[in-house]
């Protein structure tokens, strides 16, 4: 088993081989149906309302048009602070910026939420009406430059198949062979020549991670499923991410995208693209930031298993993912606590979110070592998952990561070797 019920499993030892002398956790697929886990979960949890819905909808657009309008008094306030302080110049300055970067963080963060309740309307969860889900979905992820039909058809499809190694839509482990790295039964290749391993580096890849991996993963399917044809991405109808039914939502979601791009040139035309860029640009950043890191951070973690055909199952494949306390009490309200609950997401994504605390209670009791935790602050959980999460193994029906040496800290028990599938 990887962990206890409520356990951490932030802090795991990584070993060199599998042929090390040291103990280091035993994994054994989870034996539990789909059917079995909605049993233990009361049926209220699921039913998802639309005045609910709309209300924190609307709380969101308060609090995004009280920063904006916040905002638009920055240049005044920190010119009266330089005019009446000693300093000057000096105090306009740093209040000014002060202020933009205060903005900034929030703006991006309600921004991020209001993104999340596009989510769910992706996910059917905001409301039991389709057309009310994909009517205020279409329009929040619009806004922030997502294109809502194209991407909420690929999403659905990594939640069919979240954990596989031949049918996940994102997040797909690199292999051994894929990084063109040579077996090491022993334990004694110097991986240094194979990846960058410098704090420098991996910062730089971090920042561009953050910041442009979503738009990478939209245009050229970066981060997603191998196995499709150059050129994947959400943009084309004839892609091989749709069907030909699918196409003209495809279609839709760019016309959308083609109106936010008209309608932001038409802001800089008359207020200025350095403007436009400090009260929208900015945040939309933090929302690209944000998203990737969450979801990230949801899929990516030492302890957590991929599995190949013979050994997937849904079931398998939802557990697979880990719930983390992002931001404390601020994750929990501007971002709808979509990555503290996690985890039931994935099992249950039509279940409303305001219900996804009660009903991981009954999921944890239900799935018991199978149920995913960890408790490291965000930032420093992206720098040990990114340094500990670099390629599996090109054989095992069950696989974990190893890290930029090649070590681990989860192995599939030996009967879980060829362990198949029966349940979904």
């Amino acid at each position: 088993m990887v962990q206890q019920p409520e356990a951490d499993i932030g802090a795991l030892p990584l070993e060199n081989s599998d042929t090390s002398d040291t103990i280091v956790k035993e994994f054994v697929p989870m034996d539990l149906s789909i059917e079995e886990i909605r049993r233990a979960i009361p049926d209220r949890l699921f039913q998802r309302s639309t005045l609910r819905g709309l209300g924190y909808l609307l709380r969101d657009l308060a609090m995004a048009a009280a920063l904006f309008y916040g905002a638009l008094h920055i240049d005044d306030i920190s010119r009266r602070v330089g005019t009446s302080g000693r300093v000057g110049a000096m105090a306009e300055t740093v209040t000014r910026w002060i202020l933009w970067l205060t903005y900034w963080w929030f703006q991006g963060l309600v921004f991020t939420g209001l993104w999340v309740l596009g989510h769910e309307c992706g996910h059917g969860a905001f409301s039991e009406k389709k057309w009310v889900c994909d009517t205020i979905g279409y329009i929040i992820h619009t806004a922030l430059w997502t294109p809502y039909f194209s991407w909420k058809i690929s999403h659905h499809r990594h939640h069919r198949n979240h954990a596989s190694m031949e049918r996940d839509e994102v997040y797909v482990p690199w292999t051994r062979a894929e990084l063109g790295l040579p077996a090491d039964p022993a334990g004694t290749l110097d991986y240094a020549e194979y990846f960058g391993d410098t704090p420098l580096y991996t910062l730089a890849a971090l920042v561009a991670q953050q910041l442009f991996a979503f738009p990478a993963y939209l245009t050229f399917n970066v981060s997603g499923q191998r196995s499709y044809p150059r050129g994947t991405n959400h943009w084309d109808p004839r892609s091989v991410l749709f069907t030909r039914p699918q196409r003209t939502a495809v279609l839709l979601s760019n016309l959308g995208l083609a109106c936010t791009a008209a309608l932001t040139a038409l802001a800089c035309t008359k207020f200025g693209a350095a403007r436009v860029a400090a009260l929208y640009g900015a945040p939309w950043l933090a929302v690209n930031h944000w998203f990737v890191m969450i979801t990230y951070l949801h899929h990516t973690h030492a302890a957590l298993p991929h599995f190949r055909a013979r050994a997937w199952t849904f079931a398998r494949g939802a557990a697979a993912t880990v719930d983390r306390p992002f931001l404390g009490a601020t994750g929990e309200v501007l971002l709808h606590g979509v990555a503290r609950w996690h985890v039931v997401h994935h099992f249950f994504p039509k279940m409303p979110f305001y219900h996804a605390r009660e009903a991981t209670a009954y999921l944890k009791a239900a799935l018991g070592a199978h149920y995913h935790y960890a408790d490291a602050p965000a930032f420093r959980a992206l720098w040990e998952s990114y340094n500990a999460c670099q390629f599996v193994e090109d054989t095992g029906d069950v696989v974990f990561y190893r890290d930029r040496k090649g070590r681990f800290a989860v192995r599939p028990a030996q009967e879980a070797e060829g362990a198949g599938g029966q349940k979904a």
